[in-house]
């Protein structure tokens, strides 16, 4: 059976050779218009999205994370080459385009800003190509501003986090391992008993049990221990015992 591709090659060339120009027949550009003919309705009918081609979809990709509702885009497609799209078609295929790699995925948190840009937009008569590069350009910067509010807020909440372990270790409740301020000693407290990690040179921890989280006092040694794991481990054994293991 002769292949399908081979039947829309040659009926691409057939209109070409109509030309009754040897000259026009032999023009590189020509060629190279009749050659891209012949890639685009391959990539066509061989595409699982058969009715998005060209321009349509630069202008969809163009518009991921921009909020743009979905009945404005098909219209305005609509208006371009190609077969009648349905809602469910761009909404798909706008979801196809979010979930490639690589790619941001719309952000709810700039959802409002950006349909209130495009309602404004839209009202004054601005094109949609437009309206879609100006929404690029605020996504954009609100994706920036968002970030950097959200690492001041993370940042804030590992203070008040470390501020509440500080003020947990200093009341003599048990604990898990905490610094004070910018001392390099880790404490936690076990069973009402205090531990102390202090770093050695080779980068490993000494244990000692103390009286307090006082960098000032030494403390009985316990051993040490190549991680905070294992130290760990070495407190939940001694913590229970009626003396510690020197």
């Amino acid at each position: 059976m002769e292949d399908d591709r081979a039947r829309t090659v040659k009926h691409i060339l057939d209109d070409y050779m109509q030309s009754p120009s040897l000259r026009h027949l032999r023009d590189p550009t020509s060629l190279l218009k009749v050659a891209e003919a012949i890639v685009k309705r391959l990539d066509r009918e061989n595409g699982i999205w058969q009715k998005w081609e060209g321009e349509r979809e630069a202008l969809l990709r163009s518009a991921v994370g921009c909020w743009i509702p979905v009945e404005d885009l098909r219209g305005y497609l609509n208006r371009m080459p190609g077969p009648s799209l349905t809602m469910t078609d761009v909404a798909q295929r706008l979801r196809a385009f979010e979930e490639e790699p690589y790619t941001l995925y719309p952000d709810d948190d700039l959802k409002d800003g950006c349909l209130s840009v495009f309602a404004r937009e839209k009202a004054e008569g601005t094109e949609l190509p437009a309206i879609i590069r100006l929404l690029s350009e605020h996504v954009e910067q609100e994706r920036e501003r968002l970030q950097l509010e959200r690492q001041a807020r993370r940042k804030s909440l590992r203070m008040q986090e470390r501020i509440a372990a500080e003020q947990r270790l200093l009341s003599g409740a048990d604990c898990k391992w905490t610094q004070l301020g910018k001392t390099p000693n880790w404490y936690c407290r076990s069973n009402g008993r205090t531990y102390r990690l202090t770093p050695t040179n080779d980068k490993r921890w000494d244990l000692y049990e103390v009286e307090s989280p006082s960098a000032d006092e030494m403390g009985d040694f316990i051993g040490t221990y190549g991680a905070r794991g294992a130290a760990t481990k070495a407190v939940t054994q001694v913590a229970y015992q009626t003396s510690t293991r020197f």
